[in-house]
C-alpha cells in the first residue's frame, strides 16, 4: 500500500517537504548541527561542495572530505525538529519516492551531531568535549512511536526513583549510542557520559525567569544521579531524539558536544565559537 500524499509530503520538484532534498543530494555520512550558520563552519573544511540548499532552518551542504562524500544539515532546535529531519532523511534512502513504498533493501546512515551544551558536573570544564554514551529522553516525543526494545529499563527505573519523577509526566527513556561510531570518535581527550534531552530551554532545563518550576530541584537531582558509574553529564535538546529515532529506523548515531557552559559553577565559555570550531575539526578528522 503506497504511503498517502498527506503522510509523505513532497514538493513539486519531488524533493521531501521540509528538507527540500532529493536522494541524490545527501551522503550516507551526515553531520547534524543545530544552527544553520554552523553549516558553513563545517563545509568550509570540505575538499569541495557539490550541492547546497536551504528551506526554513534546514540548510544542507554536501561535498567531500579527504575524498569521502559527506553532508552537513542544520536541524534547528529541539526534538520536534529532529523528528522532521530524521524521518525525511530516512525517507530519502529507504522509501521509493515515486511509488511511495518502503524499499526491500534498507540503507543505514551514519549520523554525527556536533552540538553545544552545558555541563551539569563540576569536573567537566567549559570548552571541553563530551561524547554521549547514552541519552536520557525527558521530553516525551519518542512516546509517539512503538519504542519497545530501544530503552534501558534498569537505568530508567533508577532515575525515576531517584528524582521522584511525577506520574503525570512522560516516562523517561534511556537510549544507547552507536558503539561503531563511538569507537571511531572517542579519544583520551574527550569526556563521556549520559546526556539528558529536555523539551525546552528555560523551564525544562531548570531556568527561572518569571515562571515557577514544577520541580526546582530537578537539576540537582540529575547532578547526583549515578547508576553503576553512569552519571548525567550534560543537558541539551536533541540527542535523545536522534538516538531514539536512529535506533528505530536502523541508523548509527553519535552526539558530540562542545561544553560552553558549566551549570554547577555558573560559568560560560569566553570564546564559544572557538570551542565549536575545535570540535568540528576534531570530528571531521576522526570520522574517516
Amino acid at each position: 500500500m503506497p504511503i498517502k500524499a498527506s503522510e509523505l509530503i513532497l514538493n513539486p520538484d519531488g524533493s521531501v517537504y521540509h528538507l527540500n532534498l532529493k536522494p541524490e543530494h545527501v551522503a550516507k555520512t551526515i553531520i547534524f548541527v543545530g544552527d544553520q550558520d554552523r553549516v558553513g563552519q563545517v563545509s568550509k573544511h570540505f575538499d569541495h561542495i557539490e550541492f547546497k540548499t536551504q528551506k526554513r532552518e534546514f540548510k544542507t551542504h554536501t561535498g567531500t572530505f579527504k575524498g569521502n562524500r559527506i553532508s552537513v544539515i542544520s536541524t534547528g532546535i529541539g526534538p520536534d525538529n529532529i523528528d522532521i529531519v530524521l524521518n525525511e532523511l530516512d525517507a530519502l534512502f529507504n522509501i521509493d519516492l515515486k511509488t511511495r513504498s518502503p524499499k526491500e533493501v534498507l540503507t543505514s546512515l551514519n549520523i554525527i551531531r556536533i552540538g553545544t551544551s552545558g555541563s551539569l558536573q563540576k569536573d567537566i570544564p567549559v570548552d571541553s568535549f563530551l561524547l554521549s554514551t547514552h541519552a536520557l529522553d525527558l521530553n516525551g516525543m519518542l512516546h509517539a512511536y512503538q519504542i519497545n526494545g530501544i530503552g534501558n529499563p534498569d537505568i530508567e527505573d533508577a532515575f525515576i526513583k531517584h528524582c521522584h519523577w511525577p506520574v503525570n509526566k512522560s516516562r523517561p527513556i534511556v537510549i544507547n549510542n552507536s558503539k561503531l561510531l563511538e569507537s571511531k570518535l572517542e579519544s583520551a581527550a574527550i569526556f563521556k557520559g549520559l546526556t539528558a534531552t529536555a523539551g525546552g530551554f528555560y523551564g525544562p532545563q531548570g531556568r527561572i525567569l518569571r515562571l515557577p518550576l514544577q520541580d526546582a530541584d530537578l537539576n540537582s537531582k540529575m547532578d547526583s544521579f549515578n547508576f553503576k558509574g553512569i552519571r548525567i553529564t550534560n543537558l541539551e535538546m536533541e540527542t535523545s531524539a536522534i538516538y531514539g529515532l536512529s535506533k528505530l529506523l536502523g541508523h548509527h548515531a553519535l552526539s558530540l558536544n562542545a561544553i560552553i557552559a558549566n551549570r554547577a559553577h555558573g560559568t560560560f565559555s569566553e570564546n564559544p565559537l572557538k570551542s565549536v570550531e575545535n570540535l568540528i575539526t576534531y570530528t571531521l578528522n576522526k570520522i574517516f
